[in-house]
């Protein structure tokens, strides 16, 4: 992925700040703002480790659940007419109509 980092299932954003010279990023996908930075590449990397090991911790001694950065469950609003369509097509198929446009959103995604 481009200006991204992965580490334990968690992205981190990767940008540079000209005016003050450092890198800088946020963990992505989760509503908390966990945001690390650096002043090179490794020590960039090195906190974004650091800010996903630190949330992990904080979650575990404070008996929270950490938040995952994909849920599996994602809302989408479309006109009538169009879910009509797909609820046809996934009966015709017999199919749910999440196992339906699941299979159409994997058929046009590359990544």
């Amino acid at each position: 992925m481009k200006n991204m980092m992965k580490y334990k299932d968690y992205y981190g954003s990767v940008n540079f700040n000209d005016d003050d010279d450092v890198f800088y990023g946020r963990i992505e996908f989760i509503k908390a703002l966990i945001s690390y930075e650096g002043t090179d590449v490794t020590s960039l990397r090195k906190a974004f480790q650091e800010a996903v090991d630190d949330y992990l911790l904080l979650c575990e001694e404070s008996g929270g659940k950490p938040e995952k950065s994909f849920k599996e469950v994602f809302n989408v609003r479309i006109d009538q007419q169009l879910h009509r369509k797909l609820e046809i097509e996934a009966e015709q198929a017999g199919l749910s109509l999440n196992s339906l446009i699941a299979q159409k959103l994997s058929k046009s995604i590359t990544a």
